[in-house]
């Protein structure tokens, strides 16, 4: 039988814990339904923040939340571990990895997976950066790599190839991802690794459009680059990843192709709709988003939902670009209209307000720009991080937090540069295993769960 809250109150199904999720699931607190959010983990998740996990400044349980923490006071909220794995809409059924659970109205708000546009080489061998996990296994990876470095002695190309850094991905994510790894080795690890030239460190940037954070004026854009080649990051503009073999990545520049060779490639290029958005049986975009009409209802499904990232919104001829400001805002009118749909009211539109971009692009220094204003350096910083810290969850978090901050800032220090050896033990039995006699023993993932040694 499909699981179903106590009670005759009509019953909302949120599928996702993310920006949107929660705020709907918060918004669904004082009213008069019964609420279940469905997520295959058991926390929330500050996706802006998990470069800054994978670059030792901020720790795991700094950028994530228990969701039942969120709603102790709230019996109407009730929380489902388990992943989504396809709908029944004609019996108002979802289908999870634990059982079916029933609903009266239903929230879509699945959140993004990485998009590797077809390319299953690079899905193989480079690092993503969506999940807490991800971002864990990339911090694992870059410690690693520095380390083995550090240990050889007669093969120049292999320590090249290990001090090559490759983010490919032009926007927020990219931007601050560099900028992050670039002060992670030119202010930390250059006092940690004394028999290493820091020099041979080659960290590159790559996008395939002629502007980095193509959101940003003209001005903020270049900023952002020379800001970038500052910190001795190599931007490379009108450059397409054309293929990676976890050894060597293939670049295409016009007619010129380069191969460099590199153990790290992050991968920062685009973001896709969570494949169970598309088993729905609704349309969906090239990204896998649901189309949603005005109103956040899915295209034919009156009484199912869809937000963030699982949804196709167009305003003023554009899809709502993919951010947590854009979720904010459609739960809020999402559940306006399930309200409404409850008493048999006329549903309202959704319009998106716009409240501004902003990026990092390094400790002290970013980029922030609102209808005519636009700001960079220390005070688009200062903003960055009041902005961030407000949407954390948790008081002792935002201490640490903003601690942590002023100590990167001030002293360089990161102290969660640590690495997790016991987070790849389970997997060893699926890994695949070559010796080299020049390179040492090595263990490749077929499913990124241990990397190259």
């Amino acid at each position: 039988m499909p699981r179903k809250n106590q009670g005759t109150r009509p019953h909302v199904v949120i599928l996702g814990a993310g920006f949107g999720g929660i705020k709907a699931a918060k918004l669904l607190a004082d009213k008069d339904v019964d609420v279940t959010i469905v997520d295959k983990h058991n926390y929330h998740l500050f996706q802006p923040l998990l470069y800054q996990v994978s670059t030792s400044i901020l720790s795991e349980d700094e950028i994530s939340y228990p969701i039942r923490a969120f709603f102790q006071k709230n019996e109407n909220i009730d929380f489902f571990m388990a992943e989504a794995t396809g709908f029944d809409p004609a019996n108002k059924i979802v289908k999870t990895s634990h059982g079916d659970i029933s609903y009266d109205y239903l929230i879509i708000a699945t959140g993004a997976t990485t998009n590797y546009f077809g390319m299953k080489s690079v899905e193989e061998h480079s690092y993503p950066m969506k999940t807490l996990r991800e971002s864990t296994l990339l911090r694992n990876h870059l410690i690693r790599t520095f380390e083995r470095a550090s240990r050889v002695e007669n093969d120049k190309d292999l320590k090249k190839a290990l001090m090559t850094i490759m983010i490919v991905g032009g926007g927020p994510t990219g931007v601050e991802e560099a900028g992050a790894i670039s002060e992670l080795v030119y202010k930390c690890m250059k006092k940690d690794y004394h028999n290493l030239n820091m020099n041979d460190v080659d960290i590159k940037l790559i996008e395939a459009t002629d502007k980095l954070l193509p959101m940003m004026p003209e001005a903020l854009r270049n900023n952002t680059v020379d800001v970038l080649r500052g910190k001795k990051v190599d931007v490379r503009l009108n450059t397409q990843v054309r293929d990676y073999d976890g050894e060597y990545i293939t670049l295409k520049c016009g007619e010129k192709e380069e191969k460099i060779r590199t153990r790290t490639v992050i991968w920062a290029a685009g973001v896709k709709a969570q494949p169970v958005v598309a088993t729905l049986g609704a349309e969906v975009d090239r990204a896998g988003r649901v189309i949603v009409e005005k109103t956040t209802q899915v295209k034919g499904f009156p009484d199912i939902y869809a937000i963030g990232d699982s949804a196709h919104f167009e305003q003023d001829g554009r899809p709502l670009p993919t951010i947590a400001p854009a979720a904010y805002e459609a739960a809020e009118t999402t559940v306006k209209n399930i309200m409404h749909a409850i008493k048999g009211e006329e549903q309202e539109t959704f319009v998106y307000k716009d409240l501004g971009s902003m990026a990092t692009i390094g400790a002290g220094d970013a980029v922030m720009f609102k209808g005519v204003m636009k700001s960079k350096g220390l005070f688009a910083w200062i903003a960055w991080m009041a902005v961030h810290v407000l949407r954390l969850a948790g008081p002792l978090t935002n201490c640490t937090v903003i601690f942590k901050w002023v100590m990167n800032y001030f002293f360089g220090v990161r102290m969660a540069r640590i690495y997790i050896k016991k987070f790849f033990g389970l997997f060893l039995i699926r890994s695949i295993f070559y010796f080299n006699k020049e390179k040492g023993i090595y263990a490749k993932c077929v499913n990124k769960e241990l990397l190259v040694l």
